[in-house]
């Protein structure tokens, strides 16, 4: 929104860095805050789960959303299978930067829609973040190829990769389900360290926004069995990082992730 917006938009984000969208809680605050916005900006496809009521009473009021996954084709949204057996659609669009892209397309209409009068700068500041958001892909996918094929593997906390692994020749194993509200069980544990040995994985990674327990605990059961296997580093999953750090921008943080991964895969 800011890329897209420039100086006639006052951007302010509700979730800070390292924080989990999948378990945030509105406060009254941010209640208040979304009220009384122009426009207010979501990812949806329930990346952020406790808020959806909150969106919709917006909605209903007939308050300026913009939900960005609303420009994907919803036949390209991976699926996943959440405990109760109910089929949903994995949130984490923007991992295929080819996804966010369109993304940028909804953020453009929607700051066009709620401010005519400078449709012509977003669409300047629109076309200039296309460019760069090619420059983005192209990136990533000269850096993947470098990264031999059978090392392609990328074990996580919890399985928010998918849209990366398709788009970029991964495969991917998260501990926990595409939602960290979801608990790993020991069974969960056992299954992906023995995946590990097996297939002598070389480095495993942490996340941002999920404690490093989980991942810790999988590196140590895998020492138990004979295999050292490497921390190869922390990725960028459900936020960005700090303002003015490497990952504090979209380009940012998918840059980073891909510069960590080759380091530790290649």
């Amino acid at each position: 929104v800011k890329e897209i917006g420039g100086h006639h938009v006052s951007v302010q984000g509700l979730m800070g860095p390292g924080v989990d969208p999948h378990l945030y809680q509105a406060s009254a605050g941010d209640v208040t805050t979304m009220s009384k916005a122009d426009v207010v900006v979501y990812n949806g496809v329930h990346l952020e789960g406790k808020m959806g009521s909150i969106f919709d009473n917006l909605t209903k009021q007939n308050k300026a959303t913009i939900r960005v996954s609303d420009a994907i084709d919803p036949a390209t949204l991976l699926d996943f299978d959440e405990e109760d057996g109910v089929k949903t659609k994995d949130p984490h669009i923007w991992f295929d930067v080819a996804n966010w892209k369109l993304a940028a397309k909804a953020v453009y209409e929607g700051l066009s829609k709620a401010d005519p009068a400078h449709k012509e700068d977003f669409k300047k500041r629109y076309d200039a973040y296309l460019t760069k958001l090619d420059e983005t892909d192209a990136y990533i996918k000269a850096q993947a190829e470098s990264i031999p094929k059978e090392s392609r593997v990328l074990v996580t906390a919890h399985d928010a990769f998918q849209y990366f692994a398709r788009a970029y020749g991964f495969e991917v194993k998260g501990l926990q389900g595409v939602s960290t509200a979801t608990e790993a069980g020991t069974q969960d544990v056992n299954e992906l360290v023995q995946f590990i040995v097996d297939h002598k994985i070389k480095a495993i990674f942490v996340e941002s926004s999920v404690p490093h327990k989980t991942i810790e605990a999988v590196q140590e059961a895998a020492k138990a069995k004979g295999w050292n296997v490497a921390i190869g580093g922390e990725l960028y999953s459900d936020s960005l990082g700090s303002e003015g750090t490497e990952g504090g921008t979209y380009i940012g943080m998918v840059k980073a992730n891909i510069d960590t991964i080759v380091k530790a895969l290649k």
